[in-house]
C-alpha cells in the first residue's frame, strides 16, 4: 500500500530512524483510525516546534503531494446552490484532514496567559477543542515542556490519544503518550531536523490513504 511506501521511504532516507519503525507505524495507524472516524488532530509545540505544528496542519488541511478534489456530491451541491460562484468554489476547494494547531489564537492564549497562567494555555485549548477519539500530537525536543505536559494530561482525561514527537530520552511526555517517537539525537536543532521528515512522512501516508484512490480514478 502507498502508506507503507511513504513510511518505508522515510526509513530508507533516514536509516537512523529505523529504531522508530514500530512506533512510526503505530502513530500512522492511530491517526488514520481517528480521521476515518470523523475526528480531528490537535498539534502543539514551542518555538521551532510551534512552527512545526503549524507546518503539519498546513499539510493536512490542504493538498500536499497531489491535488485533492472535494467529493462529487459536494461539488454538485455547491454548483446548484451558488451558480458561477459555486462552480468556482467546487474547483478551488481541496479535501482536508481536520487539524488545529494549539500554538496560535493570540487573543485567546494571551488572555488566558495574562489572566491565569501561560503554562496552561495549550491545555485550555485541548479542553475546548478536544473530543473523545481525537488525537493530540505534542512536539517537544526535550519531552519536558510543562505546557505540553499539561496539554497531554488534559487530553488523556478527555479520552484523546496522545502522540509524542520528541528527542533525547523522551522526557516525561513520552511516559504520558500512547505512541512515542523519540528521535536519536541530543541537540535541539538536530532533533528538529529529524522531526520534519517524520511528520512529512505521516502526512504523505495519510493523504494517500484518504485521497489517493480518488486521484487514481
Amino acid at each position: 500500500m502507498e502508506r507503507e511506501k511513504n513510511l518505508e521511504l522515510l526509513l530508507t532516507r533516514y536509516p537512523e530512524l529505523e529504531g522508530l519503525r514500530e512506533e512510526l507505524y503505530r502513530a500512522e495507524a492511530l491517526l488514520r483510525a481517528s480521521f476515518a472516524a470523523g475526528n480531528k488532530l490537535l498539534v502543539g509545540g514551542n518555538g521551532g516546534s510551534a512552527a512545526d505544528s503549524e507546518h503539519m496542519v498546513g499539510e493536512l488541511m490542504k493538498s500536499f503531494a497531489f491535488r485533492r478534489r472535494v467529493p462529487e456530491a459536494f461539488r454538485k451541491k455547491l454548483t446548484e446552490q451558488g451558480g458561477a460562484r459555486g462552480e468556482r468554489l467546487a474547483e478551488m476547494l481541496e479535501g482536508a484532514l481536520p487539524a488545529i494547531a494549539i500554538t496560535g489564537h493570540d487573543a485567546l492564549t494571551s488572555a488566558f496567559g495574562n489572566d491565569t497562567d501561560w503554562k496552561f494555555a495549550m491545555a485550555q485549548q485541548v479542553y475546548g477543542y478536544g473530543r473523545e477519539g481525537d488525537v493530540l500530537l505534542a512536539i517537544s525536543t526535550s519531552g519536558n515542556s510543562e505546557n505540553l505536559l499539561n496539554a497531554a494530561e488534559t487530553a488523556r482525561a478527555l479520552g484523546l490519544k496522545v502522540i509524542a514527537l520528541t528527542g533525547k530520552t523522551g522526557g516525561a511526555l513520552a511516559k504520558l503518550a500512547d505512541v512515542s517517537l523519540i528521535v536519536p539525537r541530543q541537540e535541539t536543532y538536530q532533533i528538529q531536523e529529524l522531526h520534519l521528515p517524520i511528520y512529512h512522512a505521516l502526512c504523505l501516508a495519510l493523504e494517500d490513504r484518504f485521497f489517493g484512490e480518488e486521484v487514481s480514478k
